[in-house]
């Protein structure tokens, strides 16, 4: 049986979408209420949060024997006021890992918790190349040295404090969603993309008038970048999980933009090597251009189950997405094989 046809239009859009609402972990409120909404366009779906914000869809399908989860997380990278500096500026914390040179220069927004928003950019210290010359070049990027210039007339940490910004205010990064020639060039695909092929799945499996072959559960994370996002909220009958998230692009990986990847191996280990293989056939089964690949330094939602002493089998797929945590691109090629990897999952 073919698979059922992938709407890219639909993909695209909500994931534009999705890509444009702010969601630093412990923030991503308004990006797991996006999704909850689009999915409630569809028919037969159920709908639940963890204490902890998560989402959870229950899909029911033709058998309930042995129930599947595929998890993906709406939470990105992001940064929280760690002090308001004499100078009016803010010293930040980082929320996920990131190298500080990838957001030097960007655009943010600083969520007061007055309810107001600012607007301004992360900047090295010593900015200006006409003042402090090959100092620019020579200072190494860390927490001390690279701060927000807020878009407000203030040059004193008390003239900052009147606007109500305090330490523990959340900094959302600026997306600078953009497509092009089908390239998807955007912060945060990490792990958005992922989100939009599950949504996208749906769609294509209701609109063909069909059903999964089980039980399964969406589970939507919201802390995925610190760690721990899927170390709950899977209900305990699930026998397998597909993690689906981004896979990484760079020397030595075989991993690109234009397809989805299966990783066997990150920072946690093997992934089951049983389902894996299913997988693989699945893919093959369906005509599923993939790539195998291990990732050095990545840990994911199923490994994060896992260590919570989660006992199911655990698998991660996603499409290839260059530049992880820095200024991301991906094809819609990738997120069309990730979907039809999912779909064959669900279907089979």
């Amino acid at each position: 049986m073919a698979l059922p046809k992938i709407d890219n239009g639909f993909l695209l859009e909500f994931l534009t979408g999705l890509l444009n609402t702010p969601s630093p972990t412990g923030m991503a409120e308004a990006a797991i209420s996006f999704t909850e909404h689009a999915l409630e366009g569809f028919t037969g779906l159920q709908f639940r949060r963890t204490r902890k914000g998560a989402l959870v869809v229950t899909w029911p399908g033709q058998n309930d024997d042995a129930p599947r989860a595929l998890t993906a997380h709406a939470d990105t990278l992001g940064a929280m006021v760690k002090e308001i500096k004499p100078t009016g500026r803010l010293k930040l914390t980082q929320i996920g890992g990131y190298a500080w040179n990838a957001v030097e220069g960007e655009g943010c927004t600083v969520y007061a918790a007055n309810g107001q928003r600012y607007r301004g950019s992360i900047l090295l210290s010593l900015s200006s190349s006409h003042v402090h010359g090959s100092k620019v070049n020579e200072t190494k990027r860390d927490a001390d040295v690279m701060e927000v210039r807020l878009d407000l007339r203030t040059a004193s940490a008390e003239e900052t404090a009147q606007f109500g910004i305090r330490v523990g205010d959340f900094v959302a990064l600026d997306p600078r969603v953009e497509v092009t020639n089908d390239f998807i060039r955007s912060r945060h695909l990490d792990d958005k993309a992922c989100v939009a092929c599950l949504v996208a799945a749906v769609k294509a499996i209701q609109a063909a008038g069909l059903q999964p072959v089980q039980k399964t559960y969406r589970h939507i994370s919201n802390y995925e970048e610190v760690g721990h996002g899927a170390a709950a909220g899977i209900p305990a009958e699930v026998a397998e999980l597909v993690a689906v998230d981004m896979a990484a692009i760079g020397d030595g990986q075989t991993s690109d933009e234009f397809h989805a990847t299966l990783c066997v191996k990150d920072s946690g280990g093997p992934y089951h090597y049983g389902l894996s293989q299913r997988l693989r056939g699945l893919a093959e089964a369906n005509g599923i251009d993939y790539k195998v690949d291990i990732y050095p330094f990545y840990g994911s939602d199923g490994e994060a189950y896992w260590r919570a002493g989660g006992d199911v089998a655990v698998a991660l797929i996603g499409p290839g997405v260059d530049a992880s945590h820095n200024y991301e691109r991906t094809h819609l090629d990738a997120l069309v094989a990730t979907t039809q990897w999912v779909l064959a999952y669900l279907l089979n």
